[in-house]
């Protein structure tokens, strides 16, 4: 990193500096800068700073896998802050859910703290493999049928095709949409996600879809990349079959809001819809799901060994995949599979 150029984060309309350090018992340590608290330029009630008989406290729901990053090694990290902000942090027990607290004898002292956790956090759960997605599923029986006649036929045609086998192709019973992923590190991190699809429901979804599902066409496929000799994922092209951008209003929304939740990252201005049918994540990992963004992926890339799509482009350009009545989202595991060998289902918004 370009100790110049210092990359910035923006939490809660604020932006912060992300710096890098060298000490004596590290190799190398990330540390945040985000300056002092002043109470006169921003409130601290609105870090949640409390007045107690004994001065200040302030108190933090962390998912526990999180509360490494606060201890540091050898606890480091925490007294380090503690030092610096004249506070004292309480961490729960690992693996114990709860609450992290911060005392101090200073208000501001205690919203510095608060302040550079969250910037910590914010950093951290961007490094999280995520857990869940939000996804239309498209595994109904007639899709399954004309997914595997696909199949077949691909590998009859274009087996001779550089890095076209049978480890490419998607689990018919796990083909969806996918709007967005999210890391959820706990069961209270789930139910916050649950409850905004609901609410997501009433604010908007059941007005733009008129109380109906949506009749979906997918039909035709196209290649991510800019290379089809060098392609790592192809999808089925989906539409809506009265022509409207309804699925696509209902996606774009549901993310921007997830987004401003702060239960999903920003990666697109709009939604990609695209079923995915063949994927190079496949060949060592049948269980893969990849993030919305697949071109954004940059530790899996060179892993991956990439296929000459040019001849199932031409020969299935036009390929009719089916049509799909969409009624629900729902808010799918990764890794994991129900009894229909859907993707485990850990909330639901029915329209």
């Amino acid at each position: 990193m370009d100790v110049l150029r210092p990359t910035l984060i923006r939490i809660g309309g604020r932006v912060y500096r992300k710096n890098l350090v060298q000490e004596q018992t590290y190799q190398q340590e990330e540390e945040f800068s985000a300056g002092p608290v002043d109470c006169a330029d921003e409130p601290c009630d609105a870090f949640g700073v409390e007045e107690t008989e004994r001065g200040f406290q302030c108190r933090v729901e962390v998912p526990s896998p999180l509360y490494k990053y606060i201890i540091g090694k050898k606890g480091e990290t925490k007294k380090r802050l503690e030092a610096e902000t004249r506070t004292s942090i309480s961490i729960p027990k690992p693996g114990v859910e709860g609450e992290i607290v911060i005392t101090g004898q200073h208000r501001s002292g205690v919203a510095s703290a608060r302040t550079r956790i969250d910037v910590l956090l914010d950093s951290f759960r961007k490094k999280q493999p995520f857990t869940h997605f939000l996804s239309f599923p498209l595994n109904q029986p007639a899709i399954q049928e004309k997914f595997l006649q696909f199949k077949e036929e691909v590998l009859e045609k274009c087996s001779k095709d550089d890095g076209v086998s049978s480890s490419l192709f998607q689990n018919p019973a796990k083909l969806h949409l996918t709007l967005g992923t999210l890391v959820l590190l706990n069961e209270q991190e789930i139910q916050k996600a649950c409850d905004l699809l609901q609410q997501c429901k009433e604010d908007f979804v059941d007005q733009i879809a008129g109380g109906k599902p949506l009749t979906v066409e997918l039909a035709g496929v196209e290649y991510m990349n800019d290379d089809p000799a060098m392609t790592d994922v192809l999808y089925a092209k989906v539409h809506m079959k009265d022509g409207s951008d309804r699925l696509q209003v209902i996606a774009d929304q549901l993310v921007e809001r997830f987004v401003a939740s702060g239960l999903m990252l920003k990666e697109w201005d709009r939604v990609k819809l695209h079923a995915t049918v063949m994927n190079t994540l496949f060949r060592k990992d049948p269980s893969a799901e990849e993030r919305n963004n697949p071109m954004a992926g940059k530790s899996s890339s060179k892993e991956r060994e990439s296929f000459n799509s040019r001849n199932i482009l031409k020969l299935f350009e036009n390929f009719h995949f089916g049509e799909v009545q969409l009624d629900s989202v729902l808010l799918s595991q990764r890794f994991s599979s129900d009894a229909s060998g859907y993707y485990a289902t850990s909330g639901r918004l029915n329209f």
